[in-house]
């Protein structure tokens, strides 16, 4: 297993995550948009989310070739991000939004289809290749947040540029050998999709993300706005990230012990009871810290648990989509959905209690795990 190249990916796809979940949002309130463009433009990266991972899940699936297809989204992504800098108005800027993203959000449920294809029957171990997007996450974001304050916010979109290139250079050593599923006699893809315990897993992904929205979209402008400069807001980001790979280096045992359902629940638990804690007290730095550490379960346990289910739900030629679906179910459909209502709603009933109604997405979901994924399901 190409073990560095495959980390490598994962490193600069977060780092670019990092840079620009984090710090986009204060970017486009420093050109003049109001939180409820924001809310839309940020809904905009999420929404595409819906529409490539599928689009390219299918014909990777059907030609067996996966890499080619990761490295042309990684190079389109490149180019369509150059137009950042030119673009004028709020029209314009989606339109190039849309674009980047849609060829970005193309090349991780493929990449992560390669990986999962060369781990084969060692699942568990994925955590251990995946921590270092994590690592690359946590280096953006806590020298680009050092940097903002030294400078200014305007360098954002260049960092991202950067991050892009490091990318698309890193696909091109990874090689396509060991990426094929094996076959495996599993019906349609809608047969797979229909079965009640599917059903559930994906509602209560979607709902998880849609959790996370006002978190991506507006913290570091919530944040800025109870006096917490740029440095403090990106280690704030850091730190959440740093509890997240702790968590990957003993998620394999955490699997293996309580299983994907139980890690699941507790993963949705704890996001109802940080989302309390950031809408509520925002100048408890304790309270702050205690929130940004919870991360470690509302992203870290809960993505690497529901990996694990994808894998386990959707099998051989349908591996590739069901990567795809996962990440546009969740990430794409939660995540604009989140995204759009999250920019309303800190207009309209404010930032507290926008926070308030992302615990109950998390609350609803948890519900929902409970009742109808199984322990054999799961």
């Amino acid at each position: 297993m190409p073990y560095w190249r495959l980390s490598g990916f994962y490193l600069f796809y977060f780092a670019s995550l990092g840079a620009l979940l984090p710090f986009w949002g204060l970017y486009l309130k420093d050109r003049g948009f109001a939180p409820s463009e924001i809310g839309e433009l940020m809904a905009v990266i999420m929404f595409t989310k819906l529409v490539a991972p599928n689009v390219w899940g299918w014909i990777a699936d059907h030609t067996g070739r996966r890499m080619p297809i990761v490295r042309l989204a990684s190079l389109l992504a490149l180019i369509t991000f150059g137009g950042v800098f030119y673009a004028e108005g709020f029209w314009m800027l989606a339109l190039v939004m849309m674009l980047f993203s849609f060829f970005w959000n193309a090349s991780l449920p493929q990449f992560e289809a390669v990986t999962l294809s060369y781990l084969g029957d060692q699942i568990q171990q994925y955590s251990r290749v995946r921590l270092w997007g994590s690592i690359g996450f946590i280096i953006a974001v806590v020298g680009l947040g050092y940097l903002i304050d030294q400078m200014e916010v305007g360098l954002v979109p260049m960092a991202v540029l950067v991050l892009y290139l490091g990318l698309w250079l890193n696909s091109l050593v990874v090689p396509e050998q060991g990426a094929r599923m094996p076959h495996h006699e599993q019906g349609s893809i809608l047969a797979v999709m229909k079965r009640k315990e599917v059903i559930a897993f994906l509602a209560a992904c979607f709902l998880m993300q849609a959790s996370h929205s006002a978190y991506y979209a507006f913290y570091s402008i919530y944040m800025e706005e109870h006096g917490y400069s740029s440095t403090l807001i990106g280690q704030l980001w850091a730190l959440g990230v740093v509890a997240e790979v702790l968590v990957f280096l003993v998620m394999h045992r955490l699997l293996h012990r309580w299983g994907a359902r139980k890690v699941v629940i507790i993963s949705l638990l704890i996001a109802v009871v940080r989302w309390v804690i950031v809408g509520s007290a925002p100048d408890q730095l304790f309270l702050v810290l205690l929130a940004q550490v919870m991360h470690a379960a509302t992203f870290g346990t809960f993505h690497a648990a529901a990996i694990h289910l994808v894998h386990h739900f959707f099998v051989g030629k349908h591996q590739g989509r069901g990567q795809a679906l996962y990440s546009s179910i969740s990430f794409g459909g939660g995540g604009a959905f989140g995204s759009l209502l999250s920019g309303y709603l800190w207009t309209g009933i404010g930032p507290g209690p926008t926070y308030w109604v992302a615990a109950g997405y998390a609350l609803l979901a948890m519900l929902i795990v409970w009742r109808w994924l199984n322990h054999e399901a799961a």
